[in-house]
């Protein structure tokens, strides 16, 4: 299929340009710029005797922006000329476009994201079709990179320094209706036709248009440089930036620098600028790392772990057993999707507490002005608060939340799988224990499979789904496809204890513990966390999941450790300061009054003065770079452990599971990648290092030694 950009005049002389390019997706490479290239030309040859100009789109999303898996294979010191040169290409024709001299649409029909927005910038109105289809904005940052299509230098000039820098830093996706409050489209639509019909309206409305920015005398709005408050805010634009990237993604502060060239020169010479920055992140391995992980995002939300042969499923009814936190998060999640809940617990007393929750975050909704007061009554209606297990019957999916005991799982499997409908599925919420045992009552353990959810539900973005051994693919694409169905990624790791993320997860507490034992000063520890780019360090971390609740878990599995002849759980160092914490000092972590931390009420959290008592020395100097290493090494040794023992089916998955599930640092890519990024072999000679100074635990796993005698990279 060859792709075009159909154009065609109508009895008003104003011609409708449609992109539809060969692709899926009409896309910024070498055929758009030939497309758009012949089409601007034809225009300009034909100005005399057309009126305007409507420029849409013949897919469903409007324009998806730049080729990032072309992008991803620039390398520094090679192509970055080349690149440049493409780039000012690009911005040369929309250049033209906009200087046509006759009024140029964007009739927005879908998604215009980064390069796509970038192309309506530079038309003089902006028409979008009211759907949910469309979103709008630049989010070229959260790739690591910046608008490279004369994004930055059309916002600043549009609206101004103030209300451009905040879409632009934080890369904000805009619905149709908020992009319209924002200003960046001018009109809505309610239909495809009425699209058009507006756009040509306009045109003919505004036969002498042309950008503000292109008539003399003009001054961006706002001020420029000179202007104090302007140089006030870019001056305290880069603190502001580092507290939040912490110095790791070099992307925000590029953009603040062209945001200020673009107040300081003319509106071509930031145009020049904006392309030479642009290529100069764009072979930076924070920048191939985020793509990559966009790639793999895609991959995944795209079913590549789904079974296939399978029809899309949609669950209508799901059972949730246990109103604790997890239980009600899952009730919670699952009636926003429109599935009906039935929410039971033991008595209905504590259902009704757990269906409360539900009412709290739709009352939080409804105060932002995010839901009506009809479509919150319409959610709670969904959830059905009960202690009588006959109100499960039909459930097409009950999920199983209760307490981290084998026993108990067992009992209720046995209880309550009858009241599944037929070919139901039966689903366990456990962050550890082995879906093939808690499948052993099962009457059909072919229907029985793992959902781990992660907490806060509500505003965490992960399941990790678990297969058992008899795990039917017909059981894991029905999961799959609720997970996506309640707007969660999900992704598939197979049996074994404590999966992959909380085995992960794990690791990243007991370093901290561990340094903490060797006499490492604590505010060292924490601080060297968050440098790494850890959203907190890991004795923070341990007092928001509770000690009490660690201590619990590492004992559950100690016990099933005698029952299954295993030594999954041996003692660690968070276990071991976790259990002296409570049984000295009453300590279970935040929400039991305190645990490595003091949380004075109204006040800052602080380290427990007691702590430094304990272990601290100051004589202990341990290299920063190896405290920083051990953190996060540590989490990365462990996931390629899962990989090597088939725990994780693909790198993918890894990725996506380590930032999404526990807070691997997001510059990295995710824990496999980081170690494409930072070399397999110099991977594994570091860590040789660190086994050699600091223990077995740090030993090269087989995989990587493979992987490095190869040169191959986790792909």
């Amino acid at each position: 299929m060859t792709g075009t950009f159909n154009y065609e005049k109508d009895s008003d002389n104003i011609v409708t340009v449609t992109m539809d390019m060969s692709g899926p997706v009409n896309a910024m490479n070498d055929e758009y710029m030939a497309l758009m290239g012949s089409t601007v030309e034809r225009l300009e040859a034909e100005r005399d005797s057309i009126a305007g100009v409507v420029l849409t789109s013949a897919k469903k999303t409007f324009f998806a922006g730049g080729d990032i898996k072309s992008m991803l294979t620039l390398e520094p010191g090679k192509g970055e000329a080349e690149m440049f040169k493409m780039n000012m290409e690009i911005k040369s024709v929309l250049r033209r476009l906009e200087k046509l001299g006759k009024p140029v649409v964007a009739a927005i029909n879908g998604a215009a994201l980064g390069g796509g927005y970038e192309i309506c910038l530079c038309c003089h109105h902006r028409v979008a079709l009211n759907s949910k289809a469309v979103q709008i904005g630049l989010p070229e940052v959260s790739l690591g990179l910046l608008p490279g299509g004369g994004g930055i230098v059309r916002m600043v000039n549009k609206f101004g320094a103030e209300r451009a820098i905040m879409p632009l830093l934080e890369g904000t996706r805009f619905s149709a209706d908020k992009a319209h409050a924002a200003g960046l489209v001018e009109e809505l639509a309610d239909s495809p036709e009425d699209m058009i019909s507006k756009a040509k309206a306009w045109v003919k409305a505004n036969p002498e248009a042309q950008n503000p920015w292109d008539v003399k005398g003009f001054k961006i709005p706002g001020g420029d440089a000179k202007n104090p408050k302007i140089a006030q805010m870019l001056q305290g634009g880069n603190p502001m930036l580092y507290k939040k990237t912490r110095g790791l993604v070099p992307a925000p502060v590029k953009i603040l620098d062209v945001i200020a060239d673009t107040l300081r020169v003319d509106f071509d010479t930031a145009l020049e600028i904006e392309a030479r920055v642009f290529v100069s992140l764009v072979t930076t391995p924070v920048a191939k790392n985020l793509m990559n992980f966009f790639l793999q995002m895609n991959q995944v939300n795209g079913g590549g772990s789904r079974p296939k042969g399978f029809d899309k499923y949609q669950t209508k009814k799901v059972g949730v057993l246990g109103a604790g936190m997890m239980g009600q998060g899952i009730a919670y999640v699952s009636a926003m999707a429109g599935i009906e809940v039935v929410l039971k617990d033991i008595s209905q007393d504590a259902a009704d507490k757990g269906k409360a929750y539900s009412e709290g975050l739709l009352d939080k909704r409804v105060a932002k002005g995010r839901m009506t007061e009809e479509k919150k009554a319409q959610v709670l209606g969904l959830i059905k608060a009960t202690a009588d297990a006959d109100d499960l019957q039909g459930c097409d999916l009950i999920i199983e939340a209760v307490f981290e005991n084998v026993d108990l799982k067992h009992q209720i499997t046995q209880e309550l799988e009858g009241k599944l409908a037929e070919n139901g599925v039966w689903g366990s919420n456990t962050s550890t224990l082995p879906i093939t045992l808690l499948a052993e009552p099962s009457k059909k353990p072919e229907n029985f499979i793992g959902i781990h959810f992660f907490s806060p539900v509500d505003k965490m973005p992960l399941v990790e789904i678990i297969v058992g051994e008899q795990t039917s693919d017909e059981t894991l694409a029905k999961a799959f496809d609720y997970s996506q169905q309640i707007r969660k990624t999900p992704i598939v790791v197979n049996d074994s204890r404590g999966f992959f993320t909380s085995r992960v997860f794990a690791t990243y507490l007991d370093e901290g513990a561990l340094l903490l034992e060797e006499g490492v000063d604590p505010v060292l520890v924490e601080n060297l966390g968050r440098a790494i780019g850890m959203p907190v360090g890991p004795l923070a971390v341990q007092d928001e999941v509770s000690q009490q609740l660690g201590v619990k878990a590492t004992e559950t599995n100690m016990a099933l450790d005698a029952r299954l002849g295993d030594n999954f759980s041996r003692e660690t160092a968070s276990y071991r300061l976790s259990k002296r914490l409570i049984d000295e000092h009453g300590r279970g972590g935040r929400f039991h009054g305190g645990g490595y931390y003091d949380y004075p009420a109204g006040g800052e959290k602080a380290l427990w003065p007691e702590i430094y008592n304990w272990f601290y020395n100051p004589e202990v100097n341990l290299p920063v770079e190896d405290v920083k290493d051990r953190l996060l090494f540590r989490q990365v040794v462990e996931s390629l452990r899962c990989y090597e023992e088939g725990v994780l089916n693909n790198v993918a998955d890894a990725n996506i599971g380590s930032i999404m599930g526990i807070g691997f640092p997001p510059h990295t890519g995710g824990v496999l990648q980081y170690v494409n990024t930072y070399g397999v072999k110099a991977f594994a000679q570091r860590l040789a290092e660190l086994e050699d100074r600091y223990g077995e635990r740090f030993a090269v796993p087989q995989v990587l030694k493979d992987k490095a005698e190869k040169g191959e990279l986790f792909a």
